[in-house]
């Protein structure tokens, strides 16, 4: 399912309008981008929880010479799924 699919069944579900839903989907992006992105950490029990990570510096090897190289330190956004997501989709 892609946005406009995503947007076309919340407004069907929800009996919004395409119009209103694909301005509350771009406002969620938005706000947990920009937490997530200034370190706090978002959370919907039992769905999803959205956090910055933090990633140290390594030794990693180039494929196709075997070189060793330093990989930079970085921070990398982090998704973990909840219990009742994990649960529903198991069956």
């Amino acid at each position: 399912m892609n946005k406009a699919e995503l947007i076309d069944s919340i407004a069907q579900r929800s009996g919004q309008s395409k119009d209103a839903v694909n301005a509350v989907l771009d406002a969620f992006e938005d706000v947990v981008v920009d937490s997530v992105k200034s370190g706090d950490k978002i959370t919907l029990p039992g769905f999803l929880i959205f956090e910055k990570g933090h990633r140290a510096a390594r030794t990693g090897k180039n494929p196709q010479t075997g070189e060793a190289l330093e990989i930079k330190a970085s921070d990398v956004a982090k998704v973990k799924i909840g219990s009742k997501f994990k649960s529903a989709v198991a069956g």
